[in-house]
């Protein structure tokens, strides 16, 4: 299948804080030799603790960050090159955590219009595509609303219809819901799911959310500036006792399944549904 996204040894650091007539702070990689294939089309999940280099990560697909060595790569164009900039983030959009930052109009089909008038696009096609990505995360009636009057998942849908109206090749979410309530953050998962399913559009998540993660095709997982783990969601979860040393958590139902199995109950441990939850214990109160 075609890559979308390719890091080769990927190296950064963030600059050192320095104070007047002192060394340098010592100043460690936050990415240490990552290299990483996403495929066109997929949905993969991106996990780690605080400070593990995730976002840094996801900030180099967008070219917002640039390696100290190694290269990025997004559709064959190298973030490196400051002449291909425009196109790269034409092709990877970014969505950030607090979609505040990100709305800049007054009205929403305005928002959603900015980035494409920004790049061009002659006004009759605008028009087409802030229809449709309004319509492609359900937020087609709220068009002439303020932001303002919107709860924070219906913001966070309308910052991810900006980024549609560019028609990327791939959104990259970095902790999206993480400002949201339960209602919010399920708005904005189902919105992300459609558009992959529906559309194709090659989607990277950032999240602290197990619950989310498992709905990927692929987990990653980075810790230490380092891909520990990199699987689908229910291989990755199995792995219960190396996800906590990682300091992550799985899924509710995982943790359910991996203690029976500790107490001796013949159960699988590639549990992520409460569906699969479910059926495996009424399987064990059959069998006995």
């Amino acid at each position: 299948m075609e890559k979308i996204i390719k890091a080769e040894h990927l190296v950064f650091r963030y600059p050192a804080d320095t104070e007047e007539n002192q060394k340098p702070a010592e100043n460690p990689a936050v990415l240490k030799d990552v290299s990483l294939e996403i495929e066109k089309g997929s949905f993969t999940a991106v996990l780690g603790h605080n400070g593990s280099g995730k976002s840094t990560f996801a900030k180099h697909i967008n070219a917002i960050l640039l390696p100290e060595s190694g290269k990025m790569f997004v559709d064959g164009l190298d973030t490196s090159d400051e002449t291909l900039l425009f196109e790269i983030r034409q092709k990877a959009g970014m969505v950030f955590q607090n979609p505040d930052n990100q709305i800049v109009a007054t009205i929403v089909e305005e928002d959603v219009a900015f980035a494409p008038e920004n790049l061009g696009v002659p006004p009759d096609e605008i028009r087409q595509r802030v229809d449709d990505a309004l319509k492609a995360v359900n937020m087609y009636e709220y068009r002439n609303h303020a932001p303002t009057q919107l709860s924070g998942g219906q913001k966070q849908r309308v910052a991810i219809a900006g980024v549609i109206a560019m028609q990327p090749e791939c959104i990259i979410l970095d902790e999206p819901t993480a400002m949201l309530d339960p209602q919010g953050r399920q708005e904005v998962m189902q919105t992300i799911r459609k558009l992959n399913r529906e559309q194709g559009i090659t989607v990277v998540l950032i999240t602290h959310y197990m619950e989310e993660a498992a709905l990927a095709d692929r987990i990653v997982v980075i810790d230490d500036g380092t891909v520990i783990l990199d699987d689908v969601p229910k291989k990755v979860f199995s792995q219960v006792d190396k996800m906590k040393e990682l300091g992550l958590d799985v899924p509710q139902v995982t943790e359910l399944a991996w203690e029976l199995k500790k107490a001796g109950y013949p159960i699988s441990t590639e549990i992520i549904t409460e569906e699969e939850c479910l059926q495996a214990i009424e399987n064990l109160y059959h069998e006995r």
